[in-house]
C-alpha cells in the first residue's frame, strides 16, 4: 500500500473504533438487543420479521444496499432478507453473514442487574440476549464496513452482498435449500462472517469452517404403561435401565466413543500440527478440563477441533420433580454426534439401529433430528494468509488459525453449495454464555473486532486476493 493509503486504512480503523467510545455502538445494539427475536418462540414470528424490515433493511439502506425479504421456503418458517451493494458488474463481490434469531431469553434465571432484553455494560461485559450470538457480531461487521465506506467516500472498489437469516437458532431451517434456490443472487468470490467464539477472550482468531453436528433422539417405550415398582418389580422392562444400557455402547464412561462407525478419522498433516499447538482452557470463565475424558490419545486440541463427541444433553424418565413409585413405561435421551469430515454422518441412523439390533436393544428407537455436515476450508489458501495479515496490521498481535470450529454452524450452505471459500472471523470467546442466562460480549474484543473487520474492507479495496 502507499502511504496514502496507509493513512486512509489508519483513519477507517480509527473511525470503526470511534463508534464503541462514542455510544454508537451501544446505541445501535441496544436497539437490536430489545427485540425478541426467539425462534424458538412461535409467538415470536413477527418479532423475526421486524428484526429484517426495521432495523437492519433502513441501516443497510443509508449505505446503499437495495434489501429485499423472502419467504423461507419451507412454509410457516421465518424469513431471509438479501441485502446488495453493486458498485460495479465487472467488480469482485464480498458475501457477508448474520443471523438476527436468538436462543430463550430465560429472563428469569439471569443475575441481579441484568435483563435479556436489555443491553447493561459491568465492567468489561455487554449483556444482554444476542450479544454474543449473533447480532453483536454482525453489528461490529456492519459498523466496521460503514466507517470504510465513510473514509472512502463511498466506494469500497468491490461489491457486497449480504445474507442475513432469521432461524439458526433452530437448525436455520430453509437455508440450505434458499441458497440452492437463490444461487445467482447470491454468487460471489468468497465468504466473509462473524459467528462463535475466538480460541479465548486474549486471542484473535480466525476458523475455515466448523464440526458437523447430528442431532437424533434415542427412546425406550414398553407400551405398559407406568406401573407400581412394588407390585411389578422384576418382572417387566424398565425402560429407563434399558436406555442406560444402551447409551452406555455408544461411549464410555469417560467420553470415548465406541462404535467404528461414529468415530472420527485421525487429525493428519497440516491440520493436525495446527490442532497440537492449541491451547484449550485455563482463562477465567472456562469450565474445568477432564485429564482423563475423550480421545486420551489425542491433545486438547484435536480433542476439541479434530475429532468426533458424543453428547447426551438432554434425558428423560418418569418425574424427576415429583418421582413417584412406578416403573417408567418410556425414556428418552437426545444426542448431538459432533463430527468431523470424513464421518458417515448422513447413513448415521441406519448404522445405530444395526448397531443397536446387534447388542440386543432392538427396543430401542433411533430418531433423526437434523444436522449439519462438516466443512473446513483448506488452510494453505490464500484467502486465509489474507485475513489473518490484514487482522493482524489491524491489531499488532499474532492472529490464530483453527482449521475448523469446535461448534457447529450451517458453513456447509456457503462452501458447499454456493461452493465459496469461507473464512470466519469470530468477535466472541468460549466462555460468552450464549444459549445461557447472563449471555455477554466483552468490550475489548468488540474494539478488536471493529478494528479487525475494519481493516479487512480496507485491505479487500486496495489488493484483492487472487
Amino acid at each position: 500500500m502507499t502511504q496514502s493509503s496507509d493513512i486512509g486504512r489508519a483513519a477507517a480503523v480509527t473511525l470503526a473504533k470511534q463508534t464503541l467510545h462514542n455510544g454508537e455502538f451501544y446505541q445501535t445494539l441496544s436497539r437490536r438487543v430489545a427485540m425478541a427475536t426467539e425462534s424458538q418462540n412461535p409467538d415470536a414470528a413477527e418479532a423475526l420479521s421486524v428484526y429484517l424490515t426495521q432495523e437492519i433493511e433502513p441501516y443497510l439502506t443509508q449505505l446503499g444496499f437495495e434489501c429485499e425479504q423472502f419467504n423461507n421456503p419451507v412454509a410457516g418458517k421465518p424469513p431471509l432478507m438479501i441485502a446488495t451493494r453493486i458498485e460495479s458488474a465487472s467488480s469482485h463481490t464480498l458475501l457477508l453473514y448474520g443471523h438476527g434469531d436468538v436462543t430463550d431469553g430465560q429472563a428469569q434465571l439471569w443475575m441481579d442487574g441484568t435483563h435479556p432484553w436489555e443491553l447493561t455494560q459491568i465492567g468489561d461485559k455487554l449483556f444482554g440476549r444476542g450479544t454474543a450470538d449473533n447480532k453483536g457480531q454482525h453489528t461490529i461487521n456492519l459498523m466496521a464496513l460503514e466507517a470504510v465506506l465513510k473514509q472512502r467516500e463511498g466506494q469500497l472498489g468491490y461489491n457486497v452482498k449480504i445474507l442475513f437469516e432469521m432461524s439458526e437458532e433452530v437448525g436455520s431451517i430453509g437455508l440450505e435449500q434458499f441458497c440452492r434456490e437463490h444461487q445467482d443472487a447470491l454468487q460471489a468470490d468468497v465468504f466473509l462472517a462473524s459467528d462463535g467464539p475466538r480460541l479465548n477472550a486474549a486471542t484473535p482468531t480466525i476458523f475455515l469452517g466448523s464440526r458437523g453436528v447430528c442431532q437424533f433422539r434415542l427412546r425406550c417405550q414398553t407400551g405398559n404403561g407406568a406401573r407400581h415398582s412394588g407390585n411389578w418389580g422384576g418382572v417387566i422392562t424398565n425402560a429407563a435401565i434399558r436406555l442406560n444400557h444402551a447409551l452406555a455402547t455408544l461411549v464410555s464412561k469417560t467420553g470415548q466413543v465406541l462404535p467404528a462407525v461414529l468415530k472420527a478419522p485421525e487429525p493428519q498433516g497440516l491440520v493436525a500440527n495446527m490442532m497440537q499447538a492449541l491451547p484449550v482452557g485455563g482463562n477465567e470463565g472456562d469450565p474445568t478440563l477432564n485429564e482423563a475424558w475423550g480421545e486420551t490419545h489425542l491433545t486438547k486440541g484435536e480433542r476439541l477441533f479434530g475429532s468426533n463427541t458424543l453428547e447426551v444433553i438432554a434425558f428423560g424418565a418418569g418425574n424427576i420433580v415429583k418421582p413417584v413409585g412406578a416403573i417408567p413405561d418410556s425414556a428418552e435421551a437426545v444426542c448431538h454426534l459432533r463430527m468431523v469430515s470424513g464421518t458417515d454422518w448422513e447413513n448415521l441412523i441406519a448404522n445405530l439401529q444395526a448397531h443397536f439390533v446387534s447388542h440386543d436393544f432392538d427396543d430401542i428407537e433411533v430418531i433423526y433430528e437434523g444436522g449439519y455436515n462438516a466443512t473446513r476450508l483448506d488452510p494453505s489458501h490464500p484467502w486465509v494468509r489474507f485475513v489473518q495479515d490484514s487482522m493482524q496490521a489491524s491489531l499488532e498481535q499474532t492472529v490464530t488459525v483453527l482449521p475448523n470450529l469446535g461448534g457447529t454452524i450451517p458453513n456447509h450452505c456457503f462452501a458447499d453449495v454456493l461452493a465459496l471459500p469461507t473464512v470466519w472471523m469470530p468477535h466472541s470467546y468460549p466462555s460468552c454464555n450464549q444459549h445461557a442466562p447472563d449471555e455477554h460480549l466483552l468490550v475489548s474484543v468488540v474494539e478488536q473486532g471493529l478494528a479487525s473487520a475494519a481493516g479487512v474492507f480496507w485491505d479487500l479495496g486496495e489488493n484483492w486476493p487472487g
